[in-house]
């Protein structure tokens, strides 16, 4: 009898026009849920910065970053060939929102450790959120030898710091821009008037030529004025391709230096002299924690 009566009611009001199809049917709907941007960019760096991408939980990265010298040396140093720098590192995601990584480049003997959290990410529907917001951090330690044996050098003297928050927005599926501001700490300076701190702001973007390809660029424009005046800012740009678990970025620079902690402060290379080097990031992901459901 139950049955019967709520056959009937249900017939009435759909006959009503306060309850068109429309809105009855949407009685049952699932409520709306959040549609969160993929792949604002196709790896941990837009160029030489990095970008407000993470791996994956349970997904390690190893990255091979290689500078080569300024083109402009000539025959004699192969077009820059023979001088050679190499960073070798590591990345991984304890969480979909959390990394760390740890490297170690030739360019100032630094090993470097760092961490990456996404903050907020840019979605639609449920949660709308028109970008995405990362924080990046990083400390890396020179072990060149000393310069000066009879002074008193500490380790904490060996120590540079790099902090950066990312901002990134997907425009359309094939373009993507990101801002970075960035504050590089040194505990030890050469001269008095030397900066121990360096503000920078970073803008760079992707834009999408195929499925797998991609043209990036990069800029960081220094504040600090001593060291504006000592050193040129960085511009870098390059293509992404995507071969499966890998990503190739290729790229000319007017920077030697690889960590954020070198090239922001120290770039000594001008483009309009022809101080341009060429280099290429290698990612290689491996998936160490499959998902429970992970099915081949």
């Amino acid at each position: 009898m139950k049955q019967i009566i709520f056959v009937i009611i249900l017939t009435l009001l759909s006959n009503s026009p306060l309850f068109s199809q429309d809105s009855l049917m949407s009685l049952f709907d699932s409520p709306p849920q959040a549609i969160y941007t993929q792949a604002t960019f196709k790896t941990t760096r837009v160029v030489l910065g990095q970008s407000v991408e993470n791996p994956g939980k349970g997904n390690l990265i190893f990255v091979i970053q290689h500078h080569f010298g300024y083109v402009n040396k000539g025959a004699y140093d192969f077009f820059g060939l023979d001088q050679a720098t190499i960073r070798l590192g590591y990345e991984y995601g304890i969480t979909d929102w959390l990394m760390v990584g740890i490297g170690r480049s030739s360019y100032g003997k630094i090993y470097d450790g760092n961490i990456k959290m996404k903050i907020l990410r840019q979605s639609s529907g449920k949660k709308n959120l028109p970008f995405s917001v990362s924080y990046f951090g990083s400390i890396g330690i020179n072990t060149l030898r000393l310069p000066d044996k009879t002074i008193n050098y500490y380790f904490t003297n060996r120590l540079v710091y790099l902090n950066q928050i990312l901002v990134a927005r997907k425009l359309t599926p094939g373009i993507s821009l990101q801002i970075s501001p960035s504050l590089v700490h040194r505990n030890l300076v050469e001269t008095p008037l030397d900066d121990n701190n360096i503000w920078a702001l970073g803008a760079g973007g992707r834009s999408k030529i195929s499925k797998h390809t991609s043209f990036n660029a990069e800029y960081f424009y220094v504040f600090s004025k001593q060291t504006a005046s000592e050193f040129h800012n960085t511009f870098s740009v390059g293509f992404d391709v995507e071969t499966g678990g890998h990503v190739f970025q290729m790229y000319v620079s007017n920077s030697q230096g690889i960590t954020g902690q070198n090239f922001i402060p120290g770039t000594t290379g001008n483009w309009l002299t022809g101080d341009i080097l060429i280099g290429f990031n290698l990612t290689r992901t491996f998936v160490l924690n499959k998902p429970k459901d992970f099915k081949k």
